[in-house]
């Protein structure tokens, strides 16, 4: 061992973060061992052995903002080896029993699930020509939110009520509007048809220029449905933390928008179109997945941390997509990849693998995934909005120093 990897007991002590007296008691203990260095007085420690002691001193919460312990208390969603519970109910049930996505947002956001679709108000006047202007013509639909959200906020005078029920009354507004507003990134001719729908699925439909009817809006319904919440990721927990300082419901929605608009997070989809882009049909399915294994990359779109047996979501998303288009020349390369992937022996896809063939199968273009990702996502995000702001604190994590 060289002997700048052994530190002082003064240097150990600081490196923990902790009192000369409390490194004592650890070594007493036999937590930690030091030992004589010839020539000097007292104990050096070695890096290694004050790492490994400082990891078991963080405990759970070491590793509970990377994937790790729970971190909160939560009443929205439980998560299951069978997917996501929303209030207790499974939501691939919800999902095949064609409930509406409206629905389940009030399932959500109150605990309960009405008998039949809601009637949501008719929600605020959108500045769609001074925004269309605003968003470049190859832009994100994303983008388009982004822009939205404050556009939207600064016309709500009542934006800071933050009673639950005006939150939710606000929610049954904005969210058709913010379905509406992804016309401006694709077709900004589509915005009116789009704003008279007041359910959110129907506005959706309308602004991304498919039927709001038949096997396509139900493939829209059973995407939004799967996709409303699932515990704390990324975007829902930026939101909460946004919450939780008392921002009100846009700039909460805006911070969701913001953290779902990352590669790691909301692009997942994008990228299982890449790869059927690379596969270019069918035949060359399995010639893309070799080579990608080869190359040692994973493929986007399979194996997800919480279920190691296959993603609940996939398979009722994907029979929806194949129902509406089962000639799809992109639904079919999409197949083909999952079946090379299980004859390989390799992960199961993921809701975003199945999120990709939706969009295919309505016949979208490239990198509308995380644009219906977000929509639908935006109904939980209301709920942990509700969440957070009934506990009255500010999420405020420590960060453990380390030195170099």
């Amino acid at each position: 061992m060289k002997r700048d990897d052994r530190m002082s007991s003064r240097e150990a002590a600081d490196f923990l973060g902790i009192k000369l007296e409390t490194l004592y008691a650890y070594a007493s203990r036999g937590l930690v061992a030091g030992a004589r260095a010839a020539g000097e007085r007292g104990r050096r420690y070695t890096r290694a052995d004050l790492e490994g002691l400082r990891a078991r001193a963080a405990g759970p919460a070491a590793s509970a903002l990377r994937f790790g312990e729970p971190v909160l208390d939560t009443r929205i969603t439980r998560m299951t080896p069978e997917g996501p519970e929303y209030r207790g109910r499974p939501a691939v049930e919800l999902a095949r029993a064609g409930t509406p996505f409206a629905a389940v947002a009030e399932l959500l956001w109150t605990g309960a699930l009405p008998e039949r679709r809601p009637h949501w108000p008719e929600g605020p006047a959108l500045p769609a020509r001074e925004l269309a202007r605003l968003v470049p013509r190859d832009a994100s639909p994303l983008a388009a939110l982004a822009l939205a959200l404050p556009a939207l906020a600064a016309a709500d005078p009542l934006r800071f009520d933050a009673r639950p029920e005006a939150v939710c009354e606000r929610a049954r507004r904005l969210i058709p509007r913010l379905a509406a507003s992804l016309a401006l990134a694709l077709d900004p001719g589509r915005v009116p048809a789009a704003l008279a729908a007041t359910d959110p699925t129907r506005a959706l439909a309308a602004a991304l220029g498919v039927p709001a009817r038949g096997k396509s809006l139900a493939l829209l319904e059973t995407a939004l449905v799967l996709l409303a919440d699932h515990e704390l990721n990324a975007s829902t927990f930026a939101a909460r933390v946004a919450a939780s300082t008392g921002a009100d419901l846009y700039a909460c929605l805006s911070a969701g928008v913001a953290a779902l608009s990352g590669p790691l997070h909301g692009g997942a989809s994008e990228q299982v179109e890449m790869l059927v882009r690379e596969a270019g049909d069918p035949a060359g399915a399995a010639a893309a997945v070799r080579d990608r294994m080869r190359r040692g990359e994973l493929l986007p779109g399979f194996g997800h941390p919480l279920y190691p047996d296959g993603d609940p979501r996939h398979p009722p998303l994907f029979a929806a997509a194949l129902a509406l288009a089962p000639r799809s020349p992109r639904v079919r390369t999409i197949a083909a990849i999952v079946a090379a992937m299980e004859a390989a022996g390799r992960a199961r896809p993921n809701v975003d693998t199945s999120l990709a063939a939706a969009c295919a199968a309505l016949d979208l273009p490239q990198g509308l995934g995380g644009a219906l990702f977000a929509i639908g996502r935006s109904a939980g995000w209301v709920a942990h909005v509700l969440e957070q702001s009934e506990t009255k604190a500010v999420l405020r994590p420590r960060a453990r120093f380390i030195s170099d």
